[in-house]
């Protein structure tokens, strides 16, 4: 069974960005070099995508620099920071949602203190989505 096309598609964009991401974490110093003491720090491109695939968009997010064009970067790299780069483990915001069923899918691709993250889920909507990760997949 083939990927459709925008999902591939998808998958190529995230590749290539990251890609693109590499030479600069070498000229920084690589892994564990991120202006600060304690090494804490990473990179990872973040997308969201409608049911099946039908839109997507992403973001690159550099932390704790807070570089990239996240419109929340700042706090993003707080909640990064003191989930350990895991987007699994974020406490997210409290805040009521709806029980609209229309699903939408957060990834976040790169890697945090030079250990590589590949981390996907899928919410039944976007106030979901947002209440489970706070600030990180807010763009």
């Amino acid at each position: 069974m083939s990927l459709p096309r925008t999902a591939a598609a998808a998958s190529a964009a995230a590749a290539a960005l990251l890609l693109l991401a590499a030479p600069q974490a070498a000229a920084d110093g690589g892994p564990g070099r991120h202006g600060r003491a304690d090494g804490a720090g990473g990179r990872f491109f973040l997308t969201v995508s409608g049911a099946q695939n039908t839109w997507i968009r992403g973001v690159q997010l550099s932390c704790p620099d807070a570089d990239g064009h996240h419109p929340h970067a700042a706090e993003a790299c707080t909640t990064l920071n003191k989930a350990k780069g895991d987007p699994g483990r974020v406490p997210g915001a409290e805040h009521r949602c709806t029980r609209q069923y229309d699903p939408v899918t957060a990834t976040a691709e790169g890697e945090w203190n030079g250990r590589p993250v590949v981390w996907h889920k899928t919410f039944p909507n976007a106030c979901a989505l947002d209440a489970a990760t706070g600030p990180v997949f807010r763009f």
